[in-house]
């Protein structure tokens, strides 16, 4: 074999497993046919924080406008996008040299099975023990006339000037983030959705606000509605069409309708793999159905968040397991998200909707900071937390927030749930003064 384990993909899902693994001595390679540390390193979520720092400050300064403040900055996309390509066209040398740096062997090219020990890349065959797809996920492409006219979410992350009327399909965390990203640069937003519902996997009281927020910005939101069609115009504009007669002329169209799985570019049949159009399928210890064949990251057909986070803890379970030093099935911990609006919605642990389907199991308060000194030192209105307790056991078992700190504090939070603190114990922390622990701490019920 050329190699104990091979990993088809350097993202999340493989490097933070294969770094540590490669260096107890064992043969490693790893297959990358784009950029090394993969779409969040290169092309997605790195990239989307550097172009929302800027917002999360804007808002700060506009809300202390005439309290010790005078002026509010204009944020200029051509200077951010400069900063950003700074700050990420490195990331794929620095991804390949970590792995390098390991002792592991890079090879770069298109990876396809041939049997469940063989990997072609661009015609030459590598053999392994092991094999780790963590092949991620791709933009889904709307599969309607025109739609070659459309960017996606890596085109959006590396447009070098911000068009004026932005309209963007979807109404997931890529849509509503990047509305929030085309408003605040100041252009015309319209979100198009099939149904109602955005942001589905958040709290809807809290989606709610969010929306009303954007659209008293003027960010125009159409729901309802299937985009059939769509043309480009004599001037170079795009018009789209859909049922009802509707017509909408634009500059700009992101198509954000979802992430699809790469699995179908694998030839995953020579091996034997099944799978699902949502993913790899696999079983509690991230095995195929190929006993020597394992998956991690986005690239599984699973219930969990498909999060950088959640890719990073499964490549760790794996190194763990191939090591030895563990032989149980994979146990996820309390598992935190997060949609980078303005203000930001987080969450952790069991989820409102699911609390609210069961109060005979659950407990729910839900706090408002507007009266909290400290958190309106910087003036944040309408900052609100949920907290989620089980009733028999008292335990604190899931939160979420809406604020312009929702991370930090949604963060904070997580070792609580995870460690399944009560209210008394919750209570036994002392915190440094003032702070965001401190403040949630005064906020718990009395016990």
């Amino acid at each position: 074999m050329d190699f104990s384990v091979l990993y088809i993909g350097s993202g999340q899902g493989t490097w933070n497993g294969a770094v540590p693994l490669a260096k107890t001595g064992v043969k490693i390679g790893v297959i990358e046919e784009s950029q090394y540390g993969g779409v969040c390193s290169n092309k997605g979520c790195n990239a989307k924080i550097i172009l929302d720092k800027p917002i999360e400050m804007v808002e700060k300064i506009r809300a202390m406008q005439g309290r010790g403040l005078d002026g509010v900055p204009t944020i200029n996309w051509e200077d951010l996008m400069a900063h950003k390509h700074e700050l990420i066209v490195p990331q794929d040398q620095h991804g390949k040299d970590r792995l390098v740096n390991a002792g592991i062997t890079t090879i770069t090219g298109h990876a396809e099975f041939v049997d469940a020990h063989t990997v072609s890349v661009d015609g030459k065959q590598y053999t392994a023990d092991k094999i780790v797809i963590a092949t991620g996920l791709r933009p889904h492409r709307l599969d309607i006339p025109g739609a070659a006219l459309f960017d996606n979410s890596t085109d959006f992350l590396s447009l070098p000037h911000m068009p004026k009327h932005v309209t963007i399909l979807g109404g997931g965390f890529v849509a509503i983030e990047f509305a929030t990203i085309a408003n605040a640069v100041g252009a015309q937003v319209d979100v198009i959705t099939r149904g109602s519902q955005l942001l589905k996997q958040f709290p809807a009281k809290y989606v709610a606000e969010v929306k009303a927020d954007l659209a008293s910005r003027g960010v125009r939101f159409i729901p309802d509605m299937s985009v059939s069609a769509a043309e480009k115009t004599a001037d170079g504009q795009i018009t789209l069409h859909g049922p009802r007669d509707f017509q909408l002329t634009t500059d700009y169209v992101l198509d954000a309708t979802g992430r699809i799985p790469n699995h179908d570019q694998l030839n995953l049949e020579a091996a034997g793999v099944a799978y699902t159009n949502r993913g790899i399928t696999v079983n509690e210890y991230l095995q195929t159905s190929v006993d020597n064949i394992y998956a991690a990251g986005d690239a599984i057909d699973k219930t969990i968040p498909k999060l950088t986070p959640t890719a990073a803890f499964e490549s760790r379970y794996l190194t763990a397991l191939f090591k030895g030093s563990t032989d149980q099935p994979i146990q996820y911990p309390a598992i935190s998200e997060i949609v980078f609006t303005s203000p930001r919605i987080a969450q952790v642990g069991v989820r409102i909707a699911d609390a609210e389907a069961d109060p005979d199991r659950y407990d729910m308060t839900e706090v408002s900071y507007d009266g909290d000194w400290f958190r309106q030192v910087e003036n944040e209105q309408g900052a609100k937390l949920t907290m989620i307790f089980d009733k028999q056991s008292g335990l604190l078992v899931g939160a979420a927030e809406l604020s312009h700190e929702a991370d930090n504090m949604i963060n904070a939070i997580v070792p609580y749930i995870q460690m399944g603190l009560s209210k008394e114990q919750l209570n036994d922390l002392i915190y440094t003064f003032p702070s965001l622990e401190y403040t949630f701490q005064r906020r718990l019920p009395l016990v």
